[in-house]
């Protein structure tokens, strides 16, 4: 858990730059205001026009408190489904990148309709008729990562974690103690090798050359999953999430 939460960890901003060409960042949500947590727009992978979308956290204090620590309120998960939803009209794969320790959980969030933001985020996708790829980069904790990793593939760096939410969370629910958060990271099996097996994440992305080793396992997962209709890709990723306990598995990793 320790080295997902790395400073030095890459972040969204380093991926657009060294896998995609020309990328636009589209802003807002067009309902209420713009939410820097959550960075999207258009860009060029490998000559094809796609969709990026992910969490921003920032890297100096300034950025972090800007960012909410990569936080998203309902405005970002809208604005997510909003860049999603353009993409299919236009059939623009999606690719999204996340780093989380989950929504923001305050009043205002609560009040703005957090809890169904995320849930239209995740229904979107599960139906979206346009290639979806997902790449947990750091933290991926609760319904605040989940609402962006409901996709065709799910890749996950190798020392990234994905789990229902925060050890910290998951030891004061259980013990009343966060402190107890490593041992908590140690039941809640939510390292990249253990949700392999478990057949919840499709790949792990070595960290030795990572961009290399990521823009080749996009580039194979995008050359299978275009040459199927969007009625094939719904039909599959529903088989994926209805047989989640690891008898299903992709041809790749």
């Amino acid at each position: 858990m320790t080295r997902a939460r790395e400073r030095t960890r890459p972040h969204i901003e380093d991926f657009i730059r060294e896998l995609f060409k020309n990328f636009i960042e589209l802003k807002g949500d067009r309902l209420g205001r713009e939410d820097p947590a959550i960075l999207g727009g258009i860009a060029f992978f490998h000559d094809r026009p796609v969709t990026v979308i992910g969490h921003k956290k920032g890297r100096t204090t300034q950025e972090n408190l800007s960012c909410n620590f990569g936080m998203a309120s309902p405005e970002g998960y809208r604005k997510a489904l909003r860049l999603m939803k353009q993409a299919e009209k236009f059939s623009r794969p999606v690719i999204t990148f996340i780093d989380t320790p989950g929504a923001y959980p305050g009043m205002e969030a609560e009040s703005g309709g957090q809890a169904v933001a995320i849930g239209e985020s995740i229904a979107a996708m599960t139906s979206l008729e346009t290639p979806l790829i997902a790449v947990i980069t750091g933290e991926g904790s609760s319904g605040g990562a989940l609402a962006l990793a409901a996709a065709d593939r799910v890749y996950m760096l190798e020392n990234a974690v994905y789990s229902i939410l925060s050890p910290e969370g998951f030891a004061s629910i259980l013990w009343k103690d966060a402190g107890q958060a490593a041992r908590a990271s140690e039941l809640m099996k939510l390292t990249a090798q253990e949700l392999y097996a478990f057949g919840l994440a499709d790949g792990i992305i070595e960290e030795k050359n990572l961009y290399k080793t990521l823009d080749r396992q996009l580039l194979q997962a995008l050359s299978e999953l275009e040459g199927k209709s969007g009625r094939q890709l719904t039909a599959e990723r529903y088989r994926k999430y209805r047989n989640i306990d690891g008898l299903y598995r992709p041809s790749v990793r």
